[in-house]
C-alpha cells in the first residue's frame, strides 16, 4: 500500500522560510517523477512544481520559482519542497503526489498546511 506523508508545514512570517517533506512507504520517488500542489481556501488545487529523478529536470509554477526548489533524498525516499522569501499568497496546505503527471492513480499525501503572516 502506497502512503505519502507530507511535513513541515505551520506558520512564517513574510519572507520567512519553511522546509516541506514527503516521506513515501511504499512507492520508490527515485523511479518516477512526482509533483507538488497547493489548495488556499475557497480555491482549486494548483500546481507547484514537480521533478523527474532520471533526468534531474524540475518544473516550477510562475507564481514560486526562483524561491521554492525540489529536491530529495533517495536513501530516506524522501522528496523536500524548500520554501524561501515566503509571501502571504503561499499560505494554503501543500500536498506531495506520485506518479506525476496526475493520473488516475496518483498517490497523494494528506497535505500540510502552511500559513504566511504579513
Amino acid at each position: 500500500q502506497v502512503q505519502l506523508v507530507e511535513s513541515g508545514g505551520g506558520l512564517v512570517q513574510a519572507g520567512g522560510s519553511l522546509r516541506l517533506s514527503c516521506a513515501a512507504s511504499g512507492w520508490i520517488f527515485s523511479k518516477s517523477a512526482m509533483g507538488w500542489f497547493r489548495q488556499a481556501p475557497g480555491k482549486e488545487r494548483e500546481f507547484v512544481g514537480a521533478a523527474s529523478w532520471s533526468g534531474g529536470s524540475r518544473q516550477y509554477a510562475n507564481s514560486v520559482k526562483g524561491r521554492f526548489t525540489i529536491s530529495g533524498d533517495n536513501a530516506k525516499n524522501t522528496v523536500y519542497l524548500q520554501m524561501n522569501s515566503l509571501k502571504p499568497e503561499d499560505t494554503a496546505v501543500y500536498y506531495c503526489a506520485a506518479p506525476y503527471p496526475v493520473v488516475s492513480t496518483t498517490h497523494w499525501g494528506q497535505g500540510t498546511q502552511v500559513t504566511v503572516s504579513s
